[in-house]
């Protein structure tokens, strides 16, 4: 059996994975260098991912907050890279930076937890208050109960 046909899953952490399938590339000229052959060549690597369809909804809500203006309201993460003058190089970088991304995104927050003040910080408190407390007292109006 061939190696056609089928495509390659690319690991993001246990339990999720995405297939090459999932991805759309679109190669577009790229300013800067290259000399001549930026003027010829499609180097520039576009990778579009539809996230919201492909991504439970934690891990989506994860990546909404960490892509930030990569992601828009269609739920569609786009990718450009461009730093490299080989349309490869360029793939491989957009690739790189999607399952970094994706990773970050996968990885569960740590929950908190909840902790105590301990007795110094809670008496040290108490103490700032009552110099606060006695130097509002000593603002006030005085007033002689002699009378």
């Amino acid at each position: 059996m061939t190696g056609e046909g089928r495509t390659r899953r690319i690991r993001i952490r246990n339990g999720l994975s995405l297939s090459e399938s999932d991805l759309e590339w679109r190669f577009i000229r790229a300013a800067g260098p290259g000399g001549q052959n930026v003027n010829k060549v499609a180097t520039s690597a576009q990778l579009r991912f539809v996230a919201r369809r492909h991504l439970p909804p934690d891990v989506f809500s994860r990546l909404r907050r960490l892509a930030g203006r990569r992601l828009n309201h269609d739920g569609v993460l786009t990718i450009t890279a461009r730093a490299e003058r080989s349309q490869e190089r360029n793939r491989a970088q957009a690739l790189g930076r999607l399952i970094e991304l994706l990773r970050a995104a996968a990885e569960p927050p740590t929950p908190r937890t909840p902790t105590r003040p301990t007795a110094a910080s809670r008496s040290r408190r108490l103490e700032s208050k009552r110099r606060r407390s006695g130097a509002k007292d000593r603002r006030r109006k005085v007033t002689h109960l002699d009378d």
